[in-house]
Parts: C-alpha cells; structure tokens; sequence
C-alpha cells in the first residue's frame, strides 16, 4: 500500500494562510512542504509549478469571497439592505477572507494579471451595494457614490489606525453604514 498524498487543497489553504501572513513573495513550495509536513515531491503531483499553485489559490479565493458569499447571502434572504449587510459582514469581518482579501490587494499592486482579478472581485462585490441601494434611490449619482463609499469604509477601515473619541471602531463603522444606505426623505426615493 503507498503513501497518503497531502490533498490538493491542504497545498492551497495553506498557500492562502502563508499569503495572508507573509505576502506573495513568502509562497513557495519548500515552506508549503515544511509546513505541511511533507516533501515537496507531492507538490509535483498538483501542480506544474509554483505559478500554478498562485492561479489555483486565487480561483480559491475568488470562489470562496465571491460566489460563495452571495450564495450564502441569498440563501439566508432578507431585503437588499440586510443582504449587502450581510454580504460585508461574510467578507470584510471573516478571520480567513480578510486577511488574505488585504495580501491580494498589495500583491495585485504589482501584477497586473492578480489586478485585474483584484478589478473583477471588486466589481461583483460594489455591484450588490448598487442594486441594494437603487431599491430606494433613483439617482444613478447618488447610487454610484454611496456605492463606493460603502466598498471604501469595508476596505479602507482595515488600513486605518485613527481613534473614535466615545465610540468604539465597530461602532463607527455600523453608523457609517446606517448613513450610506439611509433610505431617508431626499427627493430620491422611488
């Protein structure tokens, strides 16, 4: 009887978990190898090369902070609102997501191949803050702006380090939210 094989995505999650830690530069297949316990002759058997494990890694990711969060965000339903909610919460608060969602991003700085993924991912995601906020506003303006400041405060609340005098950042961050998709009376409601 052979050998058990390290499965393919035990290489993959833990190519994310050293990208989250370390940035694209720390992926390479003999810290993989060391990490998981094994040669790095399995690595072989999956991949033709490291290049190979970074594309797999980033369908990976793409798969699971996109396609699986909208599935999970309509299967629990709710209005528009709760659902971008929701949506933010699933991505932008998950202890795995996160962090690697924030190494993509520096790392897509200087590859013009993992940016313009980075720009598709982005794209999906805005478009749920669009279509929930177009349910009570009309003003494609309007729509667009609150859109990417919803996206700006999910992303950017992670890169700053300023203090809330009397508030909590969580705190601040649900008021944000609260002021970008209030529904209020503004001549834009349809």
């Amino acid at each position: 009887m052979g050998a058990l094989r390290t499965p393919r995505e035990k290489w993959i999650d833990e190519g994310l978990r050293v990208l989250a830690e370390g940035g694209v530069d720390a992926v390479r297949v003999e810290v993989l190898a060391k990490r998981l316990g094994v040669t790095k002759g399995g690595f072989y058997g999956y991949f033709q090369d490291r290049q190979a494990l970074l594309t797999e890694m980033l369908d990976t990711w793409e798969r699971e902070a996109v396609d699986e969060v909208i599935d999970r965000v309509q299967a629990e339903g709710g209005d528009l609102l709760d659902q971008v909610r929701t949506a933010g919460r699933l991505t932008f608060s998950n202890d795995r997501l996160l962090p690697v969602d924030l190494a993509i991003r520096t790392w897509a700085r200087r590859d013009p191949e993992v940016a313009e993924r980075l720009r598709r991912v982005d794209n999906r995601r805005i478009q749920l803050s669009r279509d929930a906020i177009s349910t009570f506003c009309d003003d494609p303006d309007e729509v667009e702006a609150r859109a990417l400041l919803a996206y700006c405060v999910a992303i950017g609340s992670h890169f700053l380090a300023a203090d809330h005098p009397r508030r909590t950042r969580l705190e601040v961050i649900n008021h944000a939210a609260d002021l970008i998709l209030d529904q209020g009376d503004r001549g834009h409601l349809r």
